[in-house]
């Protein structure tokens, strides 16, 4: 399941409403990117979230920089 590993952030439920208020089960899913990051001063790829990138919760590494 896909899951941030800054915030934890997995799915989350509830219902879709149909135009005549029929309810029925469905999912959100969170937005997860596979980025390069640097993690205890080396860099390693984590599953994260766009809202902690966005955030600056996560340092990016770019490819030249490895």
């Amino acid at each position: 399941m896909p899951r941030c590993e800054v915030c934890g952030k997995t799915k989350s439920v509830g219902h879709s409403v149909s135009h005549s208020n029929i309810k029925t089960k469905r999912t959100w899913s969170p937005n997860i990117q596979r980025v390069r990051a640097v993690v205890d001063g080396t860099p390693k790829r984590v599953y994260v979230c766009t809202e902690c990138l966005r955030a600056g919760k996560v340092t990016r590494v770019s490819a030249k920089e490895a």
